[in-house]
């Protein structure tokens, strides 16, 4: 790929504006009022997927693979395109690439390149992927095969501040990018949506789709190391009016959790902006999943999607004050630790044992050892074989974030 991967210090988030264009329903677009905002690109009505993800998905492949977290989640009203930015929808030609689809979203597009960039690089690499739903402050995992949401639990990451642990979170693994729309098609039939008069398949809940990448390379010495990045993809539910989306009862109190986790992100954002001493992560679970990619070690940028209808001017108007008001967020990127094969066990032992503290959450002691000193471990990892099966044994719904 030819954009250089930047490594600064501090770097502010990125945002960027979507416009989708008017439906039927919305009749006039707005009349012209003037109010400033400044943001990295803004794309219009006529924009294409592929413009959206060639400015701000495609830098941030280079990064994730030169270990980098990245993250770019989509915010805006109900029913304005945060969900067909992020997913897309299916190319009935199967012959075309990612880089002429049409429709494709984000998240099909984004492990395509992946794909692409790591067999051009001719290394040794996995990629796994997990799907997270966060509905009235559960969370469920949609690529699991049970309906058990209590499983999933999230504890504070002792050895990277700002970081959580989830556990319980499934991460399955994809060989090729041909897999990807049955993963997604999986985990979209689980996710929550509705109709309101606002959106006909309204998303009731936020989702965070992550790919991990581990390459394996060899340092001077010629000792073998893991390079590891990863790519976290964030729809979140729209924000409305409970009383123009038409909300009653069970529709009112999920419209009324969205509000609410939203109204705590926009605190977040606020706190962060002005440098307050005391910023609220924790009280939302979206901005403790959020956490290290608003003012901490990820590299972030936001899509704000809007309607240009007079209808909307107001959710319009706050949506971008929103977005204007992140950008001025200072991250401080930094690459992930290259793993031995020795530090990566005893990572993987730390992060069980941190999860472990309360025995009434603990499932059995590991029963065998690790011996650090062959390779066989750490060789299976890049093969794909047995480091899975001895996670399964060993410390299963163990996932580090």
């Amino acid at each position: 790929m030819s954009s250089k991967v930047q490594r600064d210090k501090n770097q502010n988030i990125q945002v960027f504006v979507r416009v989708r264009p008017l439906n039927n329903n919305e009749g006039k677009p707005a009349e012209r009022i003037t109010k400033t905002f400044s943001f990295d690109r803004v794309f219009g009505p006529n924009s294409k997927q592929i413009d959206v993800y060639m400015s701000v998905v495609h830098p941030m492949i280079n990064e994730v693979l030169a270990g980098y977290n990245c993250t770019v989640f989509a915010y805006g009203q109900t029913g304005t395109g945060k969900t067909f930015t992020m997913e897309g929808e299916r190319t009935p030609n199967t012959t075309i690439n990612w880089c002429n689809d049409p429709l494709m979203g984000i998240i099909p597009r984004a492990l395509s390149n992946l794909f692409d960039e790591l067999r051009i690089q001719q290394v040794e690499f996995t990629v796994r992927v997990s799907f997270l739903e966060l509905y009235n402050e559960e969370l469920i995992d949609l690529l699991s095969n049970g309906d058990d949401a209590s499983k999933i639990r999230l504890f504070e990451d002792a050895t990277k501040k700002g970081s959580v642990i989830i556990q319980g979170l499934e991460e399955v693994m994809v060989d090729n990018k041909n897999e990807v729309y049955s993963i997604m098609e999986k985990g979209s039939l689980k996710r929550q949506t509705a109709a309101t008069l606002m959106n006909a398949q309204s998303s009731r809940s936020h989702t965070v789709f992550s790919i991990t990448v581990h390459i394996k390379e060899n340092s001077m010495e010629g000792e073998e190391l893991l390079k590891t990045g990863k790519l976290n993809l964030v729809d979140l539910a729209g924000s409305e009016n409970i009383g123009r989306s038409g909300a009653v009862e069970k529709r009112a109190r999920e419209a009324g959790n969205i509000n609410q986790s939203l109204l705590t992100l926009g605190r977040v954002i606020t706190a962060l902006v002005e440098r307050a001493p005391h910023v609220p992560y924790r009280e939302s679970k979206l901005t403790r999943l959020l956490q290290d990619s608003l003012g901490g070690r990820t590299k972030t940028s936001i899509i704000a999607t809007i309607s240009p209808a007079f209808c909307n001017i107001d959710e319009t108007l706050s949506t971008l004050d929103y977005a204007h008001r992140a950008r001025n967020i200072m991250n401080r990127p930094e690459i992930n630790q290259k793993l031995t094969k020795k530090t990566l066990i005893k990572e993987l032992l730390d992060g069980v044992a941190s999860t472990c503290k309360d025995p009434s959450t603990c499932q059995q002691k590991p029963s065998k050892q690790v011996n650090c000193e062959t390779d066989d471990f750490y060789t299976d990892t890049i093969n794909k074989q047995k480091y899975d099966q001895d996670l399964k044994n060993n410390y299963p719904n163990r996932h580090l974030v």
